[in-house]
């Protein structure tokens, strides 16, 4: 029957011990890089083929945080466009008030110099408004603002929030119609404010169109980018329990290893022993 040599030039167990504790800190090192960086497959090194995959999906994450600023920029000129209407709406109606009032006959000089006063104050703050109304150097609400398109996919589609032009048009049309010199024209003044309240009225319908369709693209756009990074985390995340496990035990392996080797080390020095 073979057995092991007892050998000066060649220590077999010494060779084994050492090949068990380069075996045992290559485990270690593996799952120390696996509690240090939170990753399964960190690198290429890890797993060639999941790596790449996993790039390919940070580039899909990357892109879409760009979808994600576009949309945020056009729900935020959806929303302050139309905060803006709302604020002109109610201006309007202040000064629907103040023209009906100014459309009695019996109200005297003094009232109708104050009444007219703050009938064109309303006027002044209508323009004010919409010009004010803008948001990253875009205003909606101006005479002759044009649509703007935003990034709706990763593909390059775009969405689109519709200019409301007519508005500023309208308020401008508004400021030369209001005559409040007498209760005639007065009556005739609110005519013409019928007119730009139908004007709003439209333009912020279409505008809460538009901004609803931007808050739903984003929500989709939101919902898309949290499945692909649980995909990627499924692909590259490391089991921090498991791992923790895994580096315990590979320091008790490695530590054997060690003594294993140790003890093999020390049989050329027992051969000495029997020549003495």
């Amino acid at each position: 029957m073979a057995g092991s040599i007892n050998s000066l030039n060649t220590n077999e167990g010494a060779y084994r011990a050492l090949s068990s504790t380069r075996s045992q800190s290559a485990a270690l090192q593996q799952a120390q890089k696996r509690l240090q960086t939170g990753l399964r497959v960190a690198d290429a090194a890890d797993d060639a083929s999941t790596f790449a995959v996993a790039q390919g999906l940070r580039g899909d994450l990357q892109s879409f945080t760009a979808v994600q600023s576009s949309l945020a920029n056009g729900t935020g000129l959806g929303s302050v466009t139309q905060a803006a209407l709302g604020q002109v709406s109610d201006l309007s109606n202040q000064l629907q008030q103040r023209l009906t009032q100014l459309s009695d006959g019996s109200i005297s000089a003094q009232q109708r110099a104050t009444y007219s006063a703050d009938a064109q104050a309303l006027t002044s703050q209508i323009q004010t408004t919409i010009q004010q109304a803008g948001f990253n150097g875009q205003n909606l609400l101006q005479a002759g603002a044009g649509g703007t398109s935003f990034l709706a996919d990763t593909n390059g589609a775009s969405i689109s929030v519709s200019g409301q032009g007519q508005v500023g048009t309208g308020a401008t049309t508004l400021q030369g119609a209001i005559n409040t010199s007498s209760a005639a024209t007065s009556q005739a003044s609110l005519g013409a404010l019928q007119n730009f309240q139908n004007t709003i009225a439209q333009a912020a319908a279409n505008n809460a169109a538009d901004t609803r369709g931007l808050v739903q693209q984003s929500n989709l756009t939101n919902s898309i980018s949290d499945a692909v990074t649980i995909g990627l985390g499924a692909q590259v995340d490391a089991d921090i329990g498991a791992s923790a496990a895994q580096a315990s035990a590979r320091q008790v392996g490695r530590q054997l290893a060690f003594t294993s080797l140790g003890l093999a080390n020390s049989q050329p020095s027992a051969l000495l022993g029997l020549t003495r």
